[in-house]
């Protein structure tokens, strides 16, 4: 395939990607080493998630954020097996071991840090004389006004590029219910956003690259958002239904047999919008709080006392195919997927779609 790259390259800082599209970080362990090192060796940039890393960690007396530490840094050792090619980490800036993640990330020297669920405000000065691309998850050109103020005024710096991720996303969203309810276009983001980087690019004589991300499921969605003048995209649920996804064959199979109406959004004990597939988990939860002790501290904002339920817990059980007491988040097209394919399949219809909708547009 790589013989037969018709899409541009995208290039992020100091590395350039064959293809311009990033497979989303999605945890708990659905992006991991499998799914990741197979993106990048197609071509395509693969991303690892963080968030529930401790999973890969089973030394004993260890504190959660030590076999978070430590599990990240495996689980990066064995992408590193797989494939030499660039790949990225996700780090949710909510989670409580948001530093110590950043530090196992600089330790394995990873090209490129992903950083949402909040503003990545204090990121530069965790990876300072690193050559690790930092790359902020952003919902608005306001947003990314207030970090690219920040950071050049705090660290001399700006992002290496910027993920601007739509309503349509999976997992925790950077919108409120209400915003969502009025159905803001991907597209009206993206070009305010890249409005207000031509200012920036103009007044630093820099280059940030704008990605696209939420809600993008064909190649022609892809080309539409390249025209449009993103230097590339970010897709999650496309590579959920792959061979390659280090989730489980049960996880998988809820995207294949929901329905539009299955996929709704539920409050995230973290206080955000969550997308996710409705199952007797969800069901029984909505009825009533349930009993658990938190083990983890995992995320910033959840009060442990207020919680309907363990959101870490629920995450890890749905990865492993214990769907009777997990959560399976998923993008709001999920239910277009209908099989499993390759990677390697599913990045060939990707380019195939997108260059039949460039040479249409």
């Amino acid at each position: 395939m790589s013989n037969q790259i018709a899409l541009p390259t995208l290039s992020i800082g100091n590395i350039t990607v064959n293809l311009p599209i990033i497979q989303g970080g999605m945890g708990v362990a659905v992006s991991s080493f499998g799914l990741a090192s197979a993106v990048s060796e197609e071509g395509a940039l693969g991303v690892v998630a963080a968030v529930g890393s401790a999973m890969a960690c089973d030394e004993p007396g260890l504190s959660y954020q030590q076999r978070s530490y430590r599990g990240l840094r495996t689980i990066l050792q064995k992408t590193r097996t797989l494939t030499q090619k660039p790949v990225g980490v996700n780090i949710m800036c909510a989670l409580s071991d948001y530093d110590q993640l950043v530090g196992a990330a600089v330790a394995e020297h990873i090209e490129v840090i992903f950083s949402g669920a909040g503003l990545p405000l204090h990121l530069p000065a965790l990876t300072e004389g690193t050559k690790t691309n930092l790359v902020p998850i952003v919902s608005s050109a306001r947003a990314a006004s207030i970090l690219c103020r920040t950071w050049a005024k705090k660290y001399h710096r700006l992002p290496d590029a910027l993920v601007v991720e739509g309503p349509m996303a999976g997992g925790h969203l950077g919108f409120s219910l209400d915003e969502i309810a009025q159905r803001p276009s991907l597209e009206k983001i993206v070009s305010e956003v890249l409005a207000y980087v031509k200012t920036v690019e103009e007044q630093y004589q820099c280059r940030i690259p704008v990605i696209a991300a939420g809600g993008i499921f064909t190649g022609a969605d892809i080309a539409r958002f390249l025209n449009l003048g993103a230097a590339g995209v970010q897709m999650g649920t496309r590579f959920v239904c792959t061979h390659e996804c280090d989730a489980s064959e049960s996880f998988k199979k809820m995207y294949l047999d929901c329905r539009e109406e299955d996929i709704i959004l539920v409050k995230s004990p973290v206080g955000l919008p969550l997308r996710v597939i409705k199952n007797a988990f969800l069901d029984r939860i909505m009825k009533e709080r349930e009993s658990f002790s938190c083990t983890y501290h995992c995320l910033k904002g959840c009060i442990p006392a207020r919680s309907p339920y363990c959101i870490a817990m629920a995450l890890t059980k749905a990865v492993v195919g214990a769907l009777d007491n997990g959560i399976v988040t998923c993008g709001a097209n999920a239910y277009r997927c209908h099989e499993i394919v390759s990677v390697h399949d599913l990045l060939s219809e990707l380019q195939r779609e997108c260059l039949a909708e460039q040479n249409r547009l």
